[in-house]
């Protein structure tokens, strides 16, 4: 049987960890953290303080003296404890991960626990997760925020990728890459640009773009709402070279030395 819990805003349990490093009993890692000039090594805790009974003792799902359930779940190589999640030791990622275990499959190439409909169906990069989210610039192997994928296979928090859409930011921070299906947004593009062509001095003005989805290089006209690469249709791009106009150019007189 489970007591009531102690007080912490990241897990639910009946126990205190002793820190390994100083010695000083916190609900968890991450309380330890907030309030220490140093991080504590979960892997490295030996020892818990029953929140019940205050019995100190070796690490372990249940206490021996009173036999209260430090927590539903526990795991005794990183040894959390918390409220039933469907959580799973994942043993390539070293960490636990929150499930159900069946829903989830390890890419050893991003090196990362993805949902199972990712397999087969995404773009891997090399130890992807071994980077800082590209927005928050926190860590995300360890988070205990989700991870959103890219189509270009980056990573970043859920919370900042909802936070980017709500922004009308729609390209990945790290390579430019469109961050979701943009089909539909590119076709009311060409009608916006239809409705609105260009003055006769600028129609016949073109500009070198390169395009972020497919790494197209391509000339193409110039629009003051968007350059559309013939690659791909994307105007996600981004100008690689001057406006060329032949119009003006002929416009232009010779100057006389």
């Amino acid at each position: 049987k489970m007591a009531a819990p102690v007080g912490c805003d990241h897990y639910i349990r009946s126990c205190f960890l002793k820190a390994p490093c100083c010695g000083k009993a916190y609900v968890c890692r991450l309380c330890h953290d907030a309030e220490e000039d140093h991080q504590m090594d979960r892997f490295l805790v030996k020892e818990v303080q029953c929140s019940v009974c205050n019995t100190v003792q070796q690490a372990q799902k249940t206490c021996q003296e009173c036999n209260v359930t430090f927590g539903d779940y526990y795991c005794d190589i990183c040894h959390l404890f918390d409220k039933d999640k469907k959580q799973y030791h994942c043993q390539p990622c070293g960490i636990c991960r929150i499930g159900p275990r069946e829903k989830y499959f390890h890419c050893q190439k991003c090196n990362l626990c993805l949902a199972s409909d990712l397999r087969g169906n995404h773009k891997c990069v090399e130890n992807v997760s071994r980077q800082n989210c590209p927005v928050c610039m926190e860590d995300m192997h360890t988070s205990r925020i989700g991870a959103h994928v890219l189509p270009c296979g980056h990573l970043l928090h859920k919370t900042c990728f909802d936070d980017m859409v709500r922004t009308g930011a729609y390209r990945c921070p790290l390579c430019m890459h469109s961050a979701w299906n943009m089909e539909d947004s590119w076709e009311q593009m060409d009608k916006d640009m239809a409705q609105s062509p260009m003055p006769t001095e600028y129609q016949d003005a073109t500009v070198k773009i390169i395009c972020n989805d497919c790494q197209t290089h391509c000339t193409v006209p110039f629009h003051v709402l968007g350059m559309k690469c013939s690659g791909c249709g994307s105007y996600n791009t981004s100008e690689a070279g001057g406006l060329k106009n032949t119009f003006l150019a002929a416009k232009v007189p010779d100057v006389c030395l």
